[in-house]
């Protein structure tokens, strides 16, 4: 019994100490302490050397605490020194500020920025402390006050390192979202771009915002992905990438079911035919959905050279996609199957350079594809002064050596050389990715079964993309299912004043301009006769 009341004694000592001791995990409410306030976000942050706190007292007695509170690196500095604590020292409202009305007045007269927000939740503080944003906290009141002075170092804007182009404008996105919103702003100059914004990430808290054009984006596109938004639940978002695994369609596909640029220019016409962009923070990278597999063969640069010029660079992206799929396969399936396709003196010469050799095709060529892949990878990961270097020194000497060696054909080194250039001719790295790695896939097809494997595995290729969807939308649309009306900016690009609608499938207000946009040039002999008016004029 002793050791019983005993316990019991101990044990109502500790649910007291509980008590008095506020645990941070439970208490959800600012506490009207500022002493307990503070003390709550030294032990909460770890009492990190970065957090910045300032204490002053104002009021006619200097009697009223309060304290500001930021993070030192990720605010900007000159704006707390000259509209926060310049304004509040100045003490011009010493003679009428008290206790009561203390928070009122900082909120409403002494502070001189634009964005102050009230929060009286821990939650709620943390998270815009660590954003960016200035904290202002008054001794007796469990409010505290969130200041937008977001700032520190950042990346200007600069020239696209992965989508250039010969005309058009050079500027690219930032890891600011707040930059990068601000780029489409500038474009766009119209009250019907709306943004969605939410946070993603338990511990990270990643920005994510959600631009579409309000009266053109398809509205249930527009909530299938705030949904898909919405269950996310992890516990960091580092890049966009991580956005578009949690929310694409079809995950066992090598090709890219959503878009991601850093062009301002292709994210505005995106939006302006009616799909949706999303913005990650902390990535330059914004993501279009939905897309089309057709749209991965277009460039910024189609849409500001004439029509004619355009439509042949298009067909010529899709040749060379056609080339990085299947010029190894092929070499595999003529040398190994089908001789008598090839004219009699380039088979004999074929012959001839493979008599040393003392692997087939198909080993012959998986070799140099490994090789070359090797050798891709290594210059992208090598430092830019020796990358470069690195890949076409090593590209040369080694093909060069491998020839000598009798390891691999003469050919066989064009087959690859030619492959990797038509695989660079792909606007998108995506994309190209992709047809790297079905590359692989036809040379084991034209391994097995020559030409009839290669013709079997583009009609599976050909199936598997129509059975695709970004969002609901087909991937192969216009063109599979084929719709007439859209197919003026597919492979063949019409000139704009052609372009009166918008895809059908992704925009529900299709009109884009008006019609009779055919420019009328005046008739040479109205242009004559004018001359001849003007000069009589001028005569008399």
């Amino acid at each position: 019994m002793p050791s019983f009341f005993k316990d019991q004694k101990s044990k109502k000592n500790r649910q007291q100490n509980t008590e008095n001791q506020p645990d941070n995990n439970s208490v959800k409410n600012i506490y009207r302490s500022l002493s307990a306030n503070l003390d709550t976000i030294k032990q909460k942050t770890g009492n990190s050397s970065d957090v910045v706190i300032r204490q002053l007292k104002i009021g006619e007695n200097f009697d009223i605490k309060i304290a500001i509170v930021y993070v030192e690196g990720i605010v900007d500095n000159q704006s707390i020194q000259e509209f926060l604590l310049e304004s509040i020292m100045k003490d011009e409202h010493k003679e009428t500020v008290n206790q009561q009305n203390a928070f009122d007045l900082i909120s409403e007269d002494m502070i001189t920025i634009g964005k102050v927000l009230s929060i009286d939740t821990w939650n709620d503080l943390f998270l815009s402390l660590l954003s960016g944003d200035t904290l202002i906290l008054v001794d007796g009141t469990d409010q505290a006050l969130s200041v937008d002075t977001k700032g520190g170092e950042r990346r200007a804007i600069t020239e696209s390192n992965t989508q250039m182009v010969v005309r058009g404008p050079k500027e690219a996105f930032t890891e600011s979202i707040g930059t990068n919103i601000a780029m489409i702003r500038r474009i766009i100059k119209n009250p019907d771009l709306w943004v969605e914004s939410m946070k993603i990430g338990r511990v990270t808290q990643t920005d994510v915002t959600m631009m579409y054009m309000h009266g053109i984006a398809n509205d249930q596109i527009i909530k299938e992905i705030r949904q898909r938004l919405h269950k996310i639940d992890i516990d960091s978002v580092l890049e966009s990438g991580y956005i578009q695994q949690f929310i694409e369609d079809q995950t066992l596909t090598t090709f890219p079911t959503m878009y991601d640029t850093e062009r301002p220019d292709i994210v505005a016409g995106n939006l302006l035919e009616g799909r949706i962009a999303i913005f990650v923070d902390g990535t330059p990278f914004v993501l279009i959905a939905p897309a089309v597999f057709i749209q991965f063969f277009q460039s910024a640069e189609d849409y500001y050279v004439r029509f004619d010029i355009a439509t042949s660079i298009r067909f010529l992206r899709v040749v060379m996609f056609l080339i990085s799929l299947i010029a190894p396969a092929a070499y595999v399936a003529v040398t190994t199957f089908h001789q008598e396709m090839v004219p009699t003196q380039l088979i004999v010469a074929i012959a001839a350079q493979r008599e040393a050799v003392p692997f087939p095709a198909f080993v012959e060529a998986l070799l140099m594809e490994v090789t070359f892949e090797i050798l891709r990878e290594a210059g992208v990961r090598l430092p830019k002064a020796i990358g470069s270097a690195v890949s076409i020194v090593g590209a040369l000497v080694i093909g060069q050596a491998a020839v000598q060696a009798s390891i691999v054909s003469p050919a066989m080194v064009i087959i690859v050389s030619l492959t990797a250039i038509a695989n660079f001719a792909i606007p998108s790295f995506a994309m190209a990715i992709s047809v790297r790695l079905l590359r692989f896939l036809f040379m084991i097809c034209a391994a097995v079964f020559g030409f009839y494997g290669i013709i079997l595995a583009l009609l599976m290729l050909v199936v598997h993309l129509c059975s695709l969807r970004s969002f609901g939308i087909p991937y192969m649309a216009p063109l599979a299912p084929f719709i007439p009306s859209n197919n003026e900016d597919t492979i063949v690009r019409l000139p704009w004043w052609t372009l009166r609608k918008r895809p059908r499938l992704i925009s529900t207000n299709t009109k884009r301009e008006g019609e009779n946009q055919h420019p009328h040039p005046p008739s040479s002999r109205g242009m004559v006769n004018r001359d001849i008016e003007e000069g009589d004029n001028n005569e008399t």
